[in-house]
């Protein structure tokens, strides 16, 4: 009687299966739909003040607004959007799910925490994001914000299709994803700061609300919590302004010809000091700030929307 309690109370709860998250086309549905709105509302004319005062380091934030007034009034703002922005909005999520998926399960299935596992799998998400679409998509954004409009000599000014190919003839693949390397450090960073920060703060809000761990937070405190997450994730500004000068068309004699990451990094130290290598970290933040209040707050509104057209329901966290 004794050794068949002993062997019950041996007896171990088995582990819950581990299984790989499926990448239904309703996820990658609502992350298009919800990226595109972001960016073409205030998603790109934030994108263009940051990328203009990190071009433009003696600029300050009044400085690129008139500076980008100037090159075309409210439409100056959207530069860039059509069609690199749009394609990396529509693109980009789908990327990254696919992507943070496989790490994410692979990361677990060696053991790695769940904490752990989700950092890992933002992470190769973020680094294929660069190098499949963001890397160009990047570079022509910041061509289009940063090129000389040769307009104001009367010139004809080149379509955007007709600067991808002009530069692509000239330089190749590698011209057209200038500053990618530089690109892929700063989502690797954004992603695995991002995620890991958003789930520090809700922690936090969580213990002064009184909520429990699996206690479902109000639109408010989600959107506060990825805000702070999104906030604080600008530390890595540096890589950003980096990005930006070293796919600039910006004229400047004293720029090095063959940039890299670091040369690019020490010819804006030398400029500007440590302060140019925060330029445009504001609007970075604020853009992060209406990143998240669109995935959050439409987030409901959209999903419903897409599980009616797709007869899909959606699993994607927004």
């Amino acid at each position: 009687m004794s050794s068949t309690a002993a062997q019950m109370g041996a007896t171990t709860v088995p582990a819950p299966k581990l299984e790989k998250k499926p990448v239904k086309f309703s996820n990658l549905l609502l992350g298009a739909g919800l990226n595109m709105f972001e960016v073409t509302t205030l998603g790109q004319p934030l994108e263009v003040t940051k990328t203009t005062m990190a071009a433009n380091r003696s600029d300050g934030f009044a400085g690129a607004i008139t500076r980008i007034w100037g090159r075309g009034g409210v439409l100056g703002f959207y530069q860039g959007l059509i069609p690199w922005a749009w394609i990396e909005a529509s693109t980009k999520g789908a990327v990254l799910l696919f992507v943070a998926s496989e790490a994410e399960y692979y990361a677990r299935a060696a053991g790695a925490s769940s904490f752990v596992s989700g950092i890992s799998g933002g992470m190769a998400g973020g680094l294929a994001q660069a190098y499949a679409t963001m890397g160009f998509c990047t570079c022509m954004k910041t061509v289009e914000i940063t090129r000389h409009k040769a307009a104001a000599s009367g010139a004809r000014v080149p379509g955007a299709m007709e600067t991808f190919m002009n530069i692509y003839r000239a330089e190749g693949i590698k011209g057209i994803n200038k500053g990618v390397n530089a690109v892929a450090i700063r989502q690797v960073t954004n992603w695995g700061s991002r995620f890991g920060l958003s789930r520090v703060a809700e922690t936090s809000i969580r213990n002064m609300t009184g909520k429990e761990a699996g206690e479902k937070l109000s639109v408010l405190e989600k959107i506060t919590a990825s805000a702070i997450g999104g906030g604080l994730s600008a530390w890595n500004q540096p890589i950003e302004v980096i990005r930006v000068e070293m796919q600039s068309k910006t004229d400047d004699p004293n720029r090095p010809k063959k940039m890299t990451v670091g040369s690019a990094a020490r010819y804006i130290y030398q400029s500007n000091g440590l302060k140019g290598l925060y330029r445009g970290v504001t609007p970075r933040i604020a853009l992060g700030v209406w990143q998240t209040v669109c995935m959050v707050a439409l987030g409901d509104v959209a999903k419903d929307f897409v599980e009616k057209v797709t007869g899909e329901t959606v699993t994607a966290k927004h």
